[in-house]
């Protein structure tokens, strides 16, 4: 084993819309007797999941999973009204923790939408943030350049498209490209629907890239921005490897490697990485420097159903 220094990527781990939805099943769980019922993972990392379905919460993936009248939250990943009906039906006491991002987009949905624009969502199917933006409005998905050859649109002249808020820089430019040709007039939004925190942690892989022989990515394996940083890592020419702890570290991964980077996905805890730096330091690493980027300071306040509880309360 060759390791002789691991750099750190700086921003990783928690965004604002993780820390937020987390923060608000641990204060559901203060202020409501259990069990607490989530509607989907709430943040898509399974040592989150995992600790909280330990302390009586209950994930689910299907409304009518939950009894009449218990508290649900919604996930980080959003809703469609579809979903908001069908609780209401259950009289859920429901707290939204949506990711203020996503929600942006949501209502860009219903804007251009009521403006008849045929709306184009680039996004990955069968995504939960994709599910929940399409229930907002008519509109067809694209996932690659392929598919805009496929799009069928009544008036070519009004044209919106929207993004899926965790994918990659590259991946979506490619397809507006491809959009655009088609559709020359085609709109999009005023301001990229690609959170702050997924060109955050994407830029600084390209950085690191050029220092590292090869990546380690914290996050679960259905975390769409953690994938998405393995596949800015690759293109940049470096392999990357997305493990949900040091547990899944393969030590042939790191034969011949002298300088190994980590970095984590928006919804992995800093915990893990720094269990991953110890593993990494009992394989022989003997320097750690976090490289320079971006500081973070975002909030996003807490929903009206948690500022004031009793409201919820029966």
């Amino acid at each position: 084993m060759s390791i002789e220094k691991v750099i750190l990527a700086k921003p990783r781990g928690f965004c604002a819309g993780v820390v937020r939805a987390i923060d608000i099943v641990e204060r559901a769980l203060d202020f409501f007797p259990p069990p607490i019922y989530v509607f989907h993972e709430i943040v898509h990392n399974r040592y989150v999941v995992e600790n909280l379905s330990k302390r009586d919460v209950v994930f689910v993936d299907s409304i009518e999973e939950i009894p009449d009248g218990a508290v649900c939250v919604f996930s980080a990943h959003g809703v469609s009204p579809q979903i908001v009906d069908l609780a209401e039906s259950k009289k859920l006491r429901v707290i939204d923790a949506t990711c203020p991002l996503v929600t942006k987009v949501h209502l860009e949905a219903i804007r251009f939408s009521r403006d008849d624009y045929s709306m184009v969502l680039i996004g990955h199917p069968g995504h939960e943030e994709v599910e929940g933006t399409m229930g907002e409005a008519p509109m067809q998905l694209v996932s690659s350049v392929e598919d805009v050859a496929r799009l069928d649109v009544p008036n070519p002249d009004r044209v919106m498209y929207l993004t899926q808020t965790t994918l990659s820089l590259d991946d979506v430019a490619d397809i507006i490209d491809a959009l655009k040709r088609r559709f020359p007039g085609v709109k999009s939004p005023a301001k990229d629907d690609i959170c702050y925190a997924t060109q955050n942690r994407q830029n600084a892989v390209k950085e690191m890239s050029e220092r590292v022989d090869v990546l380690l990515v914290v996050g679960s394996q259905n975390s769409s921005n953690s994938q998405r940083l393995c596949e800015v890592s690759a293109v940049a020419g470096r392999p990357a490897y997305l493990v949900n702890d040091e547990d899944e570290i393969k030590t042939e991964w790191l034969d011949g490697a002298r300088v190994v980077g980590v970095t984590a996905g928006a919804s992995a805890p800093e915990e893990l990485v720094i269990r991953v730096l110890e593993h990494l330091r009992s394989m022989g690493a003997t320097e750690f420097e976090e490289q320079p980027g971006e500081d973070e300071n975002v909030h996003f306040a807490l929903p009206q159903e948690l500022l004031h509880p009793e409201k919820l309360m029966v």
